[in-house]
């Protein structure tokens, strides 16, 4: 059983959760990550992963290597994490429309196809999943969760950041967080 809580950024792809890792980085959080996937044009800043959550639902050995660290994990696989360890859950939150334009700019760079799913119908279903997360999250009792919207931090980083750190015990250099908040990476605004 785990003695340390593992701190766990999440929210839908393209929401915002690279940036909360490189502010917990600088606040002094030691990340788990293995730098396999490398920053981009679409993620200049790097893309905090660690290849093995994506295996979170056949192998959970590794997250004995995450205790008193920050890990990323998508939405999809948060009800993967066991009930061995206790989480502070950071999840971003980001205008629908953003995370859908964001996606789709990013397709775009791959060269991979845009039109599989409709805006409208990916929406209802990112809505849905989100619904679904939000409710499993407050039955579990070994998850404390802090609900922080990409948006919002952009137009208020102090007033985010203080929330986040008073979620995190106090533990974070607020200043060196407030010096990665890069408003000229949000590029995909809701009109």
């Amino acid at each position: 059983m785990g003695t340390e809580t593992i701190t766990v950024v999440s929210g839908l792809p393209r929401s915002g959760t690279s940036m909360m890792m490189k502010m917990l980085e600088a606040g002094g959080l030691e990340i788990l990550t293995d730098n396999l996937r490398t920053a981009d044009a679409d993620n200049p800043k790097g893309y905090y992963e660690f290849e093995a959550v994506k295996q979170l639902d056949k192998s959970k050995d590794w997250l004995k290597h995450a205790e008193g660290k920050v890990v990323k994990v998508i939405s999809q696989l948060l009800k993967e994490l066991p009930p061995n360890y206790t989480y502070k859950v950071i999840f971003m939150r980001r205008k629908m429309d953003e995370v859908l334009a964001s996606q789709k700019k990013m397709l775009i760079r791959r060269g991979e196809p845009t039109d599989k799913v409709s805006d409208e119908k990916m929406a209802k279903i990112f809505s849905v999943h989100l619904t679904q997360v939000e409710e499993w999250l407050e039955k579990q009792p070994n998850m404390n969760v802090l609900y922080v919207h990409y948006n919002e931090i952009l137009k208020q980083p102090s007033k985010y950041i203080e929330k986040i750190n008073d979620f995190l015990e106090n533990s974070l250099d607020t200043d060196k967080m407030m010096s990665v908040v890069d408003k000229s990476l949000y590029r995909q605004r809701a009109s």
